[in-house]
């Protein structure tokens, strides 16, 4: 069984939208097959954003997060779940990525590598990103440009592959039947580990 970590990348804690439900469905699928499962909501989280290079590099993590970063360091598989807006993941979620992947845990000192060494290798992903707009629309249109540099970027920079993601498309308008669809899958998913 795998360590599974879901992070759910909606700014929003006031409100519950379709990728909240479709990463409770995850984790009930994941918790019926005997993943070990941890989760937590960035948007309940109370950090600053990151203004300088010197602050990404020198700066103290902030507390809150420094729990998210041993989650991470815990997890064997990452579920990292968010809304399109403006063909891009939301600011806040953008800003718990720079917090959390600073060197030093994401990436190590390397004198061979002026790069440094990935920190998260034996990971893998799944991206969940819910949008307003036809997923195939976006997956072939725009080359799901976003999620692509989230992967190639980020995920992969640090270690983390391999990446997989789901795709939801009409997320706010979604139809009761397809919605049943997309949450058993979200629980296969979970079910599998993936």
């Amino acid at each position: 069984m795998s360590r599974i970590l879901i992070i759910q990348g909606h700014p929003d804690a006031g409100e519950r939208h379709f990728g909240h439900a479709l990463t409770q469905a995850y984790a009930e699928g994941a918790r019926e097959a005997g993943h070990e499962l941890r989760e937590l909501e960035v948007a309940r989280l109370d950090f600053p954003i990151l203004r300088s290079a010197q602050d990404w590099e020198h700066g103290e993590v902030p507390a809150g997060l420094k729990t998210a970063q041993a989650d991470i360091a815990w997890c064997e598989h990452l579920v990292l779940a968010f809304p399109l807006w403006l063909g891009d993941m939301p600011a806040l979620t953008k800003g718990f990525l720079e917090q959390v992947a600073r060197p030093g845990f994401a990436f190590l000192p390397d004198a061979k590598n002026p790069f440094g060494r990935k920190g998260l290798t034996g990971r893998s992903a799944r991206v969940i990103v819910t949008m307003g707009m036809p997923a195939l629309l976006y997956r072939w249109c725009y080359r799901a440009h976003s999620v692509k540099n989230l992967e190639r970027n980020i995920l992969q920079f640090v270690g983390i592959r391999p990446v997989h993601e789901t795709l939801v498309g009409m997320a706010g308008n979604i139809a009761p039947p397809a919605a049943e669809r997309w949450l058993a899958r979200m629980r296969r998913l979970g079910a599998q580990g993936r």
